[in-house]
């Protein structure tokens, strides 16, 4: 690592990998490169990608140093460990190098910045033995610079080499990435990082806390830049040993255990103690967004141990909170958890909206609380059905043509398609005698369900809401139709009925004496159960906490028996086989 003495350097650059072997958690891609250096296959350009702060610049001038460096005595070659003593290592390493050039595409992103690399390229190297072009950001470079690269990059000079780093892959052209050697740098595990800031704080001479050192690799979300920038403020922010207090304070961040405290208190409904628990957060230091951001990370985490126990093994946690969080993940329905984390972002979306943030997580924090002892839909269904029964409706026959007791969730149950002679249908029934085909036809409501087996959605409509029914018989029937019915609603139905059946029907209109309407019967039955429903404690209870809410379907005990019995598989009998009583 680069330790220059004199004026004060920050970590990040005062520990800088000069070397391969000092870069940290990327070994599938210094593997690879000593492999190519060992073989003599140095590809002509390279692209590095990552997230910030994983070493994507700095691997780029570690493999220009590789490349050029001639060992202490002048006369080594291209290797994977260079020197760091030669003329070259040296310049290169303070970014002097005349042959090493650097730029950072997004301040030049022009064709015109392109077009001077293109006509240097023809130029060998001063003094090195390759030319290298260090592009930085090159995601940033503008499709025609991009373009202007292209043919150069496909066949460069053997002299030329090009080193390419970004942050956005997906942004850099197809035909680009198609010429490079690629390799993806990836984010640091926290037990290397923890290690590794360790080793600096230990160099550092600067004593920090295990627990400190965890907090810091949290935040910096696998970035050695960013941890080694935390660091450096951690350090200046104590005085003596660096404890998990002081890092808290500098960050922003609540005491993770009082954020599960706080946690406890949401999940137990306990409104007043969440309340005071979060203010006094606040009073200490801790950002409110910072305190549901914990809370949304610990529903993810709890959520994770859930499904794989072994997270729970974080080490940038510490034994108690683990320990904690698995007793949490067990007693906590993964229901809960995920409607925790779907509140919890729209929280988040509030606070950072809001023109009082403490006030807004205040709010966000009440209504957790609140949802937290709402029972969900399953425990409402089973309360449901372990309640007594309420009081049977009154008996009573429909009224001539409405809907027959014990139908679906809006009262009517259309009698089965008639049947004989191989099914039923309108093709079956033209196959009958138009005496024995209206025989089949022993109700209207026979009727109204051969209008539905056959798909006439505008016939059925007009009959539902447009007859009411005055008499009926097999092939004869007598109707009052609505204000609103067609005024050719017998002659369609008359047609369509002689069309379907084989037999002659006649439909008659009469002026008075007519029942309700299907419609009319089944949206009466339907409100006098939404009546009914709306007087039970359970739906009282759910009406109290949600106000907005509104029953849009009804199912009773037996509805519920008779869709199960039509989803059941039906029984198979045994086949007979010839061979078994041999």
């Amino acid at each position: 690592m680069e330790q220059t003495q004199g004026a004060y350097q920050v970590l990040a650059r005062k520990y800088r990998p000069a070397s391969f072997a000092d870069l940290i958690g990327q070994d599938a891609m210094v593997r690879t490169l000593k492999n190519a250096f060992a073989a003599d296959r140095i590809a002509q350009a390279f692209i590095m990608t990552g997230i910030r702060g994983t070493g994507k610049t700095t691997t780029a001038r570690i493999i220009a140093k590789g490349m050029n460096c001639i060992g202490p005595d002048g006369t080594g070659g291209p290797t994977t460990d260079p020197c760091g003593v030669c003329e070259h290592c040296m310049a290169i390493a303070e970014g002097r190098h005349v042959d090493v050039m650097e730029m950072d595409a997004a301040s030049r992103t022009g064709v015109g910045d392109i077009r001077e690399i293109i006509d240097s390229v023809a130029y060998r190297a001063a003094s090195a033995r390759y030319k290298i072009y260090i592009i930085d950001e090159v995601h940033m470079l503008s499709t025609s610079a991009f373009n202007a690269l292209l043919k150069t990059l496909e066949e460069p000079p053997a002299h030329v080499k090009f080193i390419f780093a970004t942050t956005e892959i997906r942004k850099v052209p197809v035909t680009v990435l198609s010429r490079c050697q690629r390799f993806d740098l990836r984010r640091i595990e926290p037990e290397v990082m923890i290690a590794h800031l360790q080793k600096i704080a230990g160099l550092e001479n600067a004593p920090i806390t295990e627990e400190a050192l965890g907090l810091i690799t949290r935040a910096a979300e696998g970035s050695v830049r960013d941890a080694m920038s935390l660091l450096d403020q951690a350090i200046s922010h104590g005085a003596g040993e660096t404890t998990a207090d002081q890092v808290r304070a500098m960050l922003g961040l609540a005491d993770r255990g009082r954020v599960l405290d706080l946690f406890d208190q949401i999940m137990a409904g306990d409104a007043a103690g969440a309340l005071a628990e979060l203010s006094g957060q606040y009073a200490d230091g801790a950002d409110p967004m910072a305190v549901l951001r914990d809370l949304a990370e610990i529903t993810h985490w709890l959520s994770v141990i859930k499904i794989t126990p072994e997270a729970a093994d974080d080490p940038t946690v510490s034994p108690d909170e683990r320990a904690r969080g698995r007793a949490m993940a067990d007693r906590l329905p993964m229901r809960v958890l995920t409607r925790m984390w779907q509140m919890l972002l729209k929280a988040l979306e509030e606070v950072a909206m809001a023109p009082n943030a403490m006030m807004a997580a205040e709010m966000a924090v009440i209504r957790l609380t609140h949802v937290s002892t709402l029972p969900s839909p399953e425990e409402l269904v089973k309360r449901l059905q372990e309640a007594p029964p309420p009081a049977p409706a009154p008996q009573g026959g429909p009224a001539p043509g409405g809907p027959a007791p014990g139908g679906g969730p809006t009262g009517y149950a259309p009698p089965r398609a008639p049947s004989g002679g191989g099914g039923g249908g309108p093709v079956a029934a033209l196959a009958q005698a138009p005496e024995a085909t209206l025989a089949h036809y022993a109700s209207f409501d026979h009727v109204v369900e051969l209008i539905r087996a056959n798909r006439d959605a505008k016939l059925l409509v007009d009959v539902e809401t447009g007859l009411r029914l005055v008499s009926y018989s097999p092939g004869r029937i007598e109707f009052e139709p609505t204000d609103d019915a067609p005024r050719d609603l017998a002659a369609r139905l008359a047609q369509r009925l002689q069309a379907w059946t084989g037999a002659r029907w006649g439909v008659s209109v009469v002026g008075t004496g007519g029942a309700p309407t299907i419609a009319e019967e089944r949206d009466a039955e339907f409100l006098a159960l939404q009546a009914q429903a709306k007087e039970h404690p359970l739906t009282q209870a759910v009406f109290a906490a949600f106000p907005d809410a509104a029953i849009i379907d009804i199912r009773t005990p037996d509805d519920l028996a008779a869709q199960a019995a039509e989803e059941a598989l039906p029984e198979v009998e045994d086949e007979w086989d010839p061979f078994e009583d041999n």
